[in-house]
């Protein structure tokens, strides 16, 4: 857009919708970019249902855990979460009523909600693309235990609906099952030291059977999902409508 396109649509009252994600390996056949690209088409394709503005994707965010595979690229909690801070608070700044994150990364809802402390009262909101319940009963039909926690398969479906499969390598064997008691202990990607980390997953699949995604799949799961992010930031646009009113 031009920024005079940008200052037309803002005399009408809108929200931004905010991609993040973040630049980390996603296993043996699962991209780098995994989260960032997932995290963007989501937010397109919600915007293009309900007309709405997409500001460029957050991709440089924390995953210390993985920088023992190559590629990763990890920036500190404290840094993102002032990053995000001066983000919105640009957005706002220009005239938008809000932010509304896409969320694709675990590791980001710690530093978002550092960030919201210090911005206006409900003027950010976040909803990572794969919260919504129509998208969670997909995932549990796709692949049940088999999602794990990280390269899971279907946000691994989801590139390759975008930009087709790699080879599956190594990833063509299951990895190891998780315990819900590992699960639980490990929400948000805390996954501890890298080097502790790779040892424990060596080809960088946690629980996640990445070989049973299709890009058939992925369609259907970015289709859900953006339909329920835009019916959310709809929601969230109303919102911030009536409070400025």
């Amino acid at each position: 857009m031009t920024w005079p396109e940008v200052d037309l649509a803002l005399k009408s009252g809108i929200c931004a919708i905010l991609p993040m994600g973040s630049i980390e390996q996603h296993g043996p056949m699962g991209l780098i970019g995994t989260d960032a690209i997932c995290a963007a088409e989501v937010a397109a394709q919600a915007a293009d249902l309900v007309q709405a503005i997409v500001a460029p994707t957050i991709s440089y965010t924390p995953a210390p855990f993985n920088t023992s595979f190559a590629g990763t690229i990890s920036i500190t909690a404290e840094l993102t979460a002032q990053l995000v801070h001066q983000v919105c608070a640009g957005l706002l700044d220009q005239g938008f009523l809000g932010v509304f994150i896409v969320n694709g990364h675990g590791a980001n809802l710690d530093p978002i909600e550092m960030a919201k402390q210090s911005l206006p009262k409900d003027s950010v909101e976040v909803e990572s693309w794969w919260a919504p319940p129509a998208v969670n009963t997909l995932r549990q039909t796709f692949y049940g235990d088999w999602e794990g926690m990280h390269a899971t398969p279907s946000e691994v479906a989801i590139t390759q609906a975008l930009h087709g499969a790699k080879p599956e390598g190594d990833a063509s064997t299951p990895p190891k099952q998780l315990s819900a008691e590992f699960i639980r202990a490990h929400g948000g990607d805390k996954h501890g030291p890298p080097d502790a980390h790779r040892k424990m997953f060596p080809d960088g699949r946690v629980g996640s059977h990445s070989a049973l995604a299709t890009p058939a799949h992925g369609s259907e799961l970015l289709e859900t999902a953006s339909r329920a992010i835009a019916e959310s930031f709809q929601q969230f646009t109303l919102n911030r409508r009536e409070q400025a009113s």
